[in-house]
């Protein structure tokens, strides 16, 4: 009896040891039901030791499946994590619950993504989600080499089950030049092929790494990044696509030395007194078009659909209307925006130089033209003034769509179908918009200098591609808002701001509303500038203006001082999925627009056999002194640089909260430009020391690695 007594408080005793199951609620914004959903979660120190602790329960308290990736650590505190991604699938619900404790043990998917990547020279990758297999070659055309559609569903990809493949000619991605010898058709090479931090078998990630090649001499290669998610059980894929603006950009004496206020040396000093030279308004390289292609594999009689918005381009909600066309002649869904003119600089306007009949004439232009058509041959079929951004081509049993994310808001955008060729075309920048110039409006110092800094900008697009067999169109416009109308993932600010991964911070509250309100009232001011100035192109989204000065906005503010983290600290204190768009698109901008990102020596891998490849990477040229500097704030994005002007906070918040790798790809880079020291003691004083410790700290928590200590 006294045995089983003991027995008893023993067992009472270590249960009051036992591990509690904690939970956390989980909210999704604008959801849609089936979307991929990947959130990035703070964990408090000492709070979650294993993310093999953890799973998902929906509304009705029944688990679903998700899987879990450990970000990073409170290391060297502590050896527990500090954030976690966890990747599901939403269902109709919009609320979850998750769950996390020693005792808890998730379910595992039973079906996995099956892939393989080899890296030789002839090698690739080879990825089956189920219903889709696809396969991406080093000596393929650039993009998709073959993709089969399991349409019988008898778990075999049949040679009758091709749905798309490359077109030839290396054109399956393309960044094309346009300069006075007339445009350089560029051919994709792919060099490598990796799979990224987070792939899980519901939820892989490959990241390509391309360069574009050219016939003329003159053009400089021109490296890409294409980003593959694919998904268990699901036929379509999301791509990321970056390019790399590598040309000339205008026709102005290029000099030897570099500017005062950027110099790694003082012996060759370029002035800034060069405004009598006519080149710096001549464009020279300009980007004819860029964008993806894919060859169909339907019948030839086909219908392609897209929606189309009725009504004013800025109103608060639109009335869809779904065009069809019998595919006998080429489709274009083309969408344009205001013609790029960034007005006066600051300094013109201080100083009352400008030119008052050129400003009465800009001022009497409408710039909120929006212009959204739907051409079949030379014939344009429809107009509105704004398309939702997807097209859908089919033949009654099978069919591909292709979206484009922020086909407004990062015009020109335009999607084709060419019944001839039968190429499904997803451009970037479309041909038929008319290039893009990189070339200054005029001579006035920008950012206090008279330069060009555009080579080096890059830009990612996002992509939705999804092969079906001939679904409705409500069903497609439900798969492509989950790019384009994307749900957001949250944990309640409570939580964000008591983790303490960001230091003290409080959550939105009615305590102190006359603080509160001032401070809600500069991001909201910022939110509704950008939807009606509009600050929108694929250049200038995600940006906004710093000064209003006689009635009109100057100075793209270039993320000064580190605006993107700003905005992803009031999408954790608010929990309002606006601030989340908002700061990533930031995030995206300043991390491609106002970086310096070529030119850029590879890093050697060595993965092939013979010891000349090393000899080859050492004549390769070296990379620019200023790779992963900022540009300062100016007019134009592309006018100024100087030291201490790159926040990198944002862009690795945008990587925990968002799960965007290129975020910390480029945090890395901008993080490598410090230990350089290229600008030697200077580097050390004033605003660059106090900025190098601030990025190189939040760089050393996210990545460990010692460099950066």
């Amino acid at each position: 009896m006294k045995n089983t007594i003991l027995l008893i408080l023993i067992c009472a005793f270590l249960n009051g040891f036992a591990s509690k199951t904690k939970k956390l609620e989980i909210t999704i914004e604008n959801n849609v039901e089936g979307a991929p959903i990947t959130l990035g979660i703070p964990f408090p120190k000492g709070e979650l030791y294993s993310i093999d602790n953890v799973r998902l329960l929906n509304s009705n308290g029944n688990e679903i499946l998700c899987q879990t990736t450990e970000v990073s650590t409170w290391e060297p505190a502590d050896d527990c994590i500090k954030w976690i991604w966890v990747f599901f699938f939403s269902e109709a619900e919009s609320d979850y619950m998750l769950e996390y404790g020693a005792d808890i043990f998730p379910i595992r998917p039973k079906e996995r993504i099956i892939s393989t990547n080899n890296m030789r020279p002839r090698g690739g990758i080879k990825v089956n989600t189920g219903p889709l297999s696809f396969s991406m070659n080093k000596l393929g055309n650039g993009f998709l080499d073959k993709v089969y559609l399991d349409s019988n569903q008898n778990g075999k990809f049949e040679d009758n089950e091709l749905i798309a493949s490359s077109p030839k000619d290396n054109r399956g991605t393309f960044l094309d030049i346009l300069d006075d010898s007339g445009i350089d058709i560029s051919k994709a090479v792919i060099n490598e092929v990796f799979r990224e931090k987070g792939s899980v078998p519901m939820h892989k990630i490959f990241r390509v790494e391309g360069t574009y090649v050219y016939g003329r001499a003159d053009n400089n290669l021109s490296p890409f990044t294409i980003r593959l998610h694919t998904y268990v059980g699901k036929s379509y894929v999301k791509v990321l696509h970056t390019m790399t603006y590598t040309g000339i950009p205008d026709k102005h004496k290029r000099q030897k030395g570099e500017h005062a206020n950027i110099a790694t040396q003082n012996k060759e000093i370029l002035s800034e007194d060069t405004a009598d030279d006519p080149g710096w308004t001549q464009p020279n390289d300009q980007i004819a078009a860029c964008g993806l292609q894919l060859k169909y594999h339907l019948d030839e009689e086909t219908e392609v659909s897209m929606p189309m918005f009725e009504g004013n381009w800025e109103a608060p909600s639109f009335t869809e209307k779904m065009e069809k066309l019998d595919a006998n002649k080429k489709i274009s869904l083309l969408q344009k925006g205001p013609k790029r003119n960034n007005g006066e600089s600051t300094r013109s306007l201080f100083m009352g130089q400008f030119k008052k009949s050129s400003y009465a004439n800009e001022a009497s232009t409408d710039k909120h033209t929006f212009r959204a058509t739907v051409s079949q041959g030379k014939d344009v079929m429809t107009e509105s003034q704004r398309a939702k951004g997807w097209i859908n081509v089919s033949d009654g049993t099978k069919g591909i769509s292709i979206g484009i994310k922020n086909f407004l808001k990062e015009y020109p955008k335009g999607i084709e179908v060419d019944p001839s060729s039968k190429i499904l075309k997803g451009n970037i920048w479309p041909l038929e918009n008319g290039p893009m110039n990189f070339a200054r409006k005029d001579t006035e110092l920008d950012g206090q200098m008279l330069g060009n800094f555009a080579q080096g900008i890059t830009k990612t697009t996002e992509f939705l591609y999804y092969f079906h067999t001939n679904q409705t169109d409500g069903a497609i416009n439900q798969k492509m808002d989950y790019v384009i109308n994307n749900p957001v993932a949250r944990v309640s600010p409570e939580w964000y701001t008591a983790s303490k991964v960001y230091g003290n911070m409080a959550p939105y509250s009615d305590n102190h509303l006359e603080f509160e309100n001032s401070l809600q009232y500069k991001y909201e001011w910022w939110a509704f500038n950008q939807r009606k100035q509009p600050w929108y192109g694929m250049f200038d989204y995600g940006d906004g203006k710093t000064y209003f000065f006689k009635n009109k906005w100057v100075q793209w503010t270039n993320n000064e001082p580190t605006v993107d983290f700003m905005l992803w600290t009031n999408f954790m204190r608010t929990g309002k999925a606006e601030f989340y768009h908002i700061a990533e698109a930031m995030s995206k901008h300043t991390m491609d627009v106002d970086n310096v990102h070529w030119p850029k020596k590879r890093y050697y891998l060595g993965e092939i056999n013979d010891a000349i490849d090393f000899w080859d990477f050492e004549d390769e040229p070296e990379s620019t002194p200023y790779l992963g500097i900022g540009r300062r704030h100016a007019n134009e994005h592309w006018h100024a640089l100087l030291s201490a002007h790159v926040w990198i906070q944002g862009w690795i918040a945008s990587y925990y909260i968002s799960g965007d790798h290129r975020a910390l790809e480029v945090a890395k880079m901008s993080g490598d430009s410090y230990l350089k020291r290229i600008w030697g003691e200077h580097d050390l004083r004033g605003r660059r020391l106090y900025l190098s410790v601030l990025n190189l700290v939040e760089l050393y928590d996210a990545t460990k690695l010692d460099k950066y200590k």
